[in-house]
């Protein structure tokens, strides 16, 4: 009788761990991925994402444990120049006929800093067909209570630099693009 109990104990802990935990879809009217490089060494160039979706779930109410998953749609880069948007789709640097999707899905969340809002998120991108880990920083910018939706809504910005040569994107000399890329990533969040 003692062993069921147990069973049923460990069982019930189990259900009740995976109900607590919380998924979290992006809002999109509300969500922005965008990306800087230098252009010959004095221009900043932006551009951004304009289609992609992000899951966070988490079951604790600071987010210290949360898995981001992004998926990113690269033929929806914006550089709000055509000839050049047309360049990154092609195969000099995105070639989103052969790698249609930015995977990132972070493995780690760390707070260095001891500011209860501030991490340090790792993870695997996924980009141009390569698999790297990388670094970021997460501010988790808090929970309100969105009185449109009836609904609760988390705020979170991701910033860093990625070395686009490290996923051999674009030609690797950096006198013309940066090989460094300036991330920045703001999104609103709904349960779901």
């Amino acid at each position: 009788m003692k062993k069921y109990m147990l069973v049923f104990i460990v069982v019930g802990y189990a259900i009740s761990a995976s109900e607590a935990q919380t998924s979290w879809k992006n809002d999109p009217m509300h969500s922005k991925l965008t990306f800087t490089v230098v252009h010959k060494g004095f221009s900043d160039v932006f551009g951004l994402f304009q289609k992609f979706d992000v899951t966070v779930t988490a079951s604790k109410p600071d987010f210290s444990d949360a898995i981001f998953l992004l998926s990113v749609d690269m033929s929806s880069v914006n550089t709000e120049v055509k000839m050049r948007d047309d360049d990154l789709r092609s195969p000099n640097y995105f070639d989103v006929a052969k790698y249609p999707k930015m995977i990132f899905k972070s493995t780690s969340i760390i707070n260095t800093t001891g500011m209860k809002d501030r991490y340090k998120i790792a993870g695997d991108l996924t980009l141009h067909g390569v698999t790297k880990s990388i670094t970021m920083d997460l501010w988790y910018r808090g929970t309100i209570y969105d009185a449109m939706s009836k609904k609760s809504k988390v705020g979170f910005q991701i910033t860093g630099i990625l070395n686009r040569a490290d996923f051999n994107v674009g030609p690797p000399d950096p006198t013309d693009i940066s090989t460094d890329v300036r991330i920045k990533a703001d999104g609103e969040f709904f349960p779901g």
